[in-house]
């Protein structure tokens, strides 16, 4: 058997698909899992993460099932419909599932225990714990509020308006999410523009958002309580993070040209675009579209000085 070799390339080209977003991923499954009727979900990213939000739904009751299309299917149970699960929810190393799945639950009635890898286990939770508490919600925890943790929700949380000490999308997620189930408006204030991700697929899923820019760069997120979220398809564009590593590689290239399908470019998440562009790199956005309320686009990288 002869050694592999590897030899530096001298240009690259082609077409490539990158893997689906994780951020929205997790979200599609969980909205579909709140919303009255059937999800599909195109795209899917299929990471341990991903998955373990799918077993969490799961347990709770609704259905989630991936097709031989390679589309996921969710049946949802509507806003506060989710059930009590018979067994502890494992987060594995997913710090979004954990803190998004937190907010859902902290809307229904019942009792539930999150736990997760070592990892997870060592990251606090004290900053989804301390909103989510005023609502109404109740947790036990391990020494640091850490996992495992124990939540038992209320059918009929408090709105609060609360402003986030430290900006941090997976906290805001969490207190909108909780929000679905009070009744009034929940409100939460961000220092600094956190990746929407949550407000963008709420609104395609049928809940009021209003987002109000305030003073010093803060931003206001007002989520309507108690909405029949109407089931959806989603398509999850490709993810940006991954789609780093071929553009880097191609802006590195002279005589290099890929076209890189379908990825997501929110403007609070594509600042490597920018970046790149700022360093001279040949950059360009076509076929222009929303999806699922997020923006997306092809993006075509050349080599460049």
């Amino acid at each position: 058997m002869k050694p592999l070799k590897s030899q530096a390339a001298k240009k690259i080209s082609g077409n490539i698909n990158v893997p689906g977003d994780k951020s929205i991923s997790h979200r599609a499954l969980l909205f579909g899992g709140l919303a009255v009727g059937e999800t599909r979900v195109q795209g899917l990213l299929e990471g341990e993460d991903v998955l373990a939000t799918a077993a969490a739904l799961r347990s709770l009751g609704a259905d989630v099932e991936k097709q031989s299309n390679e589309s996921w299917l969710i049946r949802g149970r509507g806003v506060g419909g989710l059930n009590e699960p018979e067994e502890i929810l494992d987060m594995g190393n997913s710090g979004t599932a954990a803190r998004l799945l937190l907010g859902v639950l902290a809307t229904h009635p019942f009792s539930s225990t999150l736990s997760g890898d070592a990892s997870l286990s060592a990251r606090p939770m004290g900053r989804v714990i301390e909103p989510l508490s005023r609502m109404g919600a109740t947790f036990k925890s391990r020494s640091g509020e850490r996992l495992p943790l124990s939540v038992t929700g209320l059918a009929d949380p408090m709105p609060v308006d609360y402003e986030l000490p430290v900006a941090s999308a997976q906290v805001k997620s969490a207190i909108l999410l909780a929000g679905l189930g009070a009744a009034g408006k929940t409100r939460v204030i961000e220092p600094r523009p956190t990746r929407d991700h949550t407000e963008l697929m709420l609104r395609h899923f049928g809940a009021q958002v209003d987002v109000e820019e305030l003073a010093d760069g803060r931003r206001a997120i007002v989520v309507h309580g108690q909405p029949e979220l109407t089931a959806k398809d989603v398509i999850v564009p490709g993810d940006i993070s991954s789609a780093a590593f071929p553009m880097a590689a191609a802006l590195l290239l002279d005589g290099s040209k890929i076209t890189l399908a379908g990825v997501g470019v929110n403007v609070l998440r594509a600042g490597l675009i920018e970046t790149f562009r700022e360093m001279g790199g040949a950059i360009e956005l076509i076929n222009q579209r929303s999806e699922a309320g997020e923006q997306v686009a092809d993006i075509v990288v050349e080599g460049s000085d």
